[in-house]
């Protein structure tokens, strides 16, 4: 019988507050001595395999099944008046479309002068609540902090849905002087029924050479040299170098963003076989967004 329950698929639905995960994202990118940001795949990863470790399963058998991400958003107007801010959103747009996270984005609001996410917590426990009744998750994962969302994880508690919270605390002293904290409601956390101090797990983690934990963070960047040259061939196609790898996606330097490709644009060879500094051809692209990509990228074989 035990065997039996055992083989039973565990579904688990994750929701992202994305202004809470990028706030962490950002701690890690500039703060922490890891000085490298969250990889979303690399943090699906790690909720499986913890999830497999909790429920004594495998982590074939704890699969992601539905995941979705909250955030405010200023209007492309807005945007378009930070350096970079449209193209860095696409990215990231990217990087949760290639992961299969849906995307909830609310309009910035002014309120008493201060740009709020005014409504977003709302919709985010409604949808969570919707699709845990819907969808029957065994397991929904909250990537959050607040005490706002302890009604919610009541709710889904007397659904039998079992909650895990991932969650961060830290502290630490801004360019300004200033001290910034990071705390995690203890109300939330006692109502969850698998709380994870993330911070703790990821320091003992990067200690111990975990590689689960190192999976998190994105792949650091190279070093490249700036005199990399951009050359137009012949035939039309550009030949540089790849800037970088991640998890189905990378960069080829390109004046003045760098240009963005998927696993899917490399038709030669395997996308799994390029390695950074390889030097590659490619056609230099607009996609469907009206973005500049490289489409076609192929390595060019040296002699």
């Amino acid at each position: 019988m035990r065997t039996k329950e055992r083989s039973k698929l565990t579904s688990i639905g994750v929701f992202y507050d994305g202004n809470y995960f990028l706030h962490v994202s950002n701690y890690y990118n500039y703060v922490h001595e890891q000085r490298n940001r969250i990889s979303v795949a690399g943090m699906h990863k790690f909720i499986r395999n913890k999830v497999a470790e909790i429920e004594d399963s495998s982590m074939n058998l704890c699969q992601i099944v539905d995941a979705h991400f909250f955030r405010g958003r200023f209007t492309a107007k807005e945007a378009s008046m930070k350096e970079n801010q449209l193209y860095y959103d696409r990215v990231f747009d990217d990087i949760l479309m290639f992961e299969r996270v849906i995307t909830h984005y609310m309009p910035m609001k002014k309120v008493n002068g201060r740009v709020t996410e005014k409504g977003t917590d709302v919709w985010f426990a409604l949808e969570a609540y919707e699709l845990a009744v819907n969808k029957r998750f065994d397991i929904v994962v909250l990537i959050a902090s607040d005490g706002d969302h302890v009604p919610l994880v009541r709710k889904l508690n007397a659904l039998g849905t079992r909650v895990m919270l991932l969650s961060w605390d830290f502290e630490y002293t801004n360019d300004h002087g200033e001290n910034q904290v990071t705390r995690t409601s203890q109300d939330l956390m006692e109502v969850a029924s698998y709380p994870l101090d993330m911070h703790s797990l990821i320091d003992d983690g990067l200690q111990d050479d975990d590689p689960v934990i190192k999976r998190m963070f994105v792949r650091p960047e190279p070093r490249i040299d700036p005199e990399v040259a951009v050359t137009v061939q012949e035939n039309g196609s550009t030949q540089s170098e790849v800037l970088s790898i991640h998890d189905g996606f990378g960069f080829i330097v390109y004046p003045d963003n760098n240009l963005f490709f998927y696993y899917n644009d490399v038709s030669f060879p395997d996308f799994n076989e390029l390695a950074v500094g390889d030097p590659v051809e490619f056609n230099v692209e607009e996609n469907d967004k009206g973005e500049t990509v490289a489409k076609n990228v192929r390595l060019v074989e040296q002699t």
